[in-house]
């Protein structure tokens, strides 16, 4: 096996690239910054621009599995700039990768799309599964539709396509974790809204073990990729301030003040998505990290 990953240098799919050097599976990588390609043997960079429709071809070279994670981060002010950015990095990334391989010799045979749990409408009670078909009515909702309908443009090539919905991804090297522990480090920690939104988490570990597990499995079709427990947002914000051995004596931060400071990505902090592992589960994979006290303590 020999995978090409999209967003090799990001939060998830630096993780990735690790695990697939523990475990001998060769990598090749694209980026859009020249002062990234590398050139060893189980390790090697690719230069393309989406926007300009330029790619190395030689990418593919041996490639049986692509993973599939670029696309801007929805953590910038939704400016109608910012949005666009947003869904164009996914569309545009993935069509580019649909033309190339329609035009050219290859071996690939299945790709792994990183997908997200933000399709799914927030609700404080419904468990959601795969099989469920609500979209979110919101901007989150429509990235991920587009995105999802975009990644199976692969099916018409012959090829099999899986898409992994993220949850809250835990890392210590950035992410929401950090966010989030930050104000309750400085002993200003709070939930925010109600505290009652459900946080659908995943340590970083199980997340890119997913990925590697379903390209390993030929997994088809979407598949959640969240850890067993969800948690509210409260309870979250609680274990950190254990795992920090720092107080919470603030309320909770009101909702108006965060659509104030936020916008309407105020969406992603007060959304409640309780998202079921049970699909992924019940493939074989196992969890390290299945309880949130556990993957805090190792990444705090």
């Amino acid at each position: 096996m020999k995978v090409l990953i999209t967003g090799a240098t990001g939060l998830i799919g630096s993780q990735i690239v690790s695990l697939c050097q523990r475990e001998n599976i060769a990598v090749n990588y694209l980026t859009t910054s020249k002062d990234k390609l590398e050139n060893q043997d189980y390790y090697k960079g690719f230069y393309w621009n989406p926007e300009q429709g330029k790619i190395d071809e030689s990418c593919f070279e041996g490639v049986t599995k692509i993973i599939h994670l670029v696309g801007a981060s929805v953590a910038k002010r939704w400016t109608e700039k910012q949005k666009e950015i947003i869904l164009s990095s996914r569309l545009t990334t993935t069509q580019l990768l649909i033309d190339t391989l329609n035009r050219i010799e290859h071996k690939v045979d299945h790709v792994i799309s990183a997908s997200a749990i933000g399709i799914y409408p927030s609700d404080f009670q419904k468990l959601y599964h795969e099989d469920q078909h609500p979209i979110a009515d919101n901007f989150l909702g429509e990235v991920v539709k587009k995105w999802e309908a975009a990644v199976d443009g692969f099916e018409q090539l012959g090829i099999d396509v899986a898409k992994i919905r993220i949850g809250l991804v835990l890392s210590k090297n950035g992410g929401a974790l950090e966010k989030i522990a930050k104000p309750v480090r400085y002993g200003v920690g709070a939930p925010l809204g109600t505290g009652k939104q459900w946080q659908s988490w995943i340590h970083i570990e199980d997340l890119a073990s997913i990925f590697l597990f379903v390209a390993k499995n030929r997994l088809e079709g979407v598949y959640n990729g969240v850890a067993p427990n969800p948690v509210t947002n409260k309870q979250l914000t609680v274990q950190i301030a254990k795992v920090l051995d720092k107080p919470l004596w603030l309320p909770n931060v009101p909702e108006f003040v965060l659509k104030t400071a936020l916008g309407e990505m105020a969406t992603i902090v007060l959304g409640s998505q309780l998202v079921s592992n049970n699909k992924i589960d019940s493939q074989g994979f196992l969890y390290k990290f299945t309880h949130i006290k556990p993957a805090l303590e190792d990444l705090l």
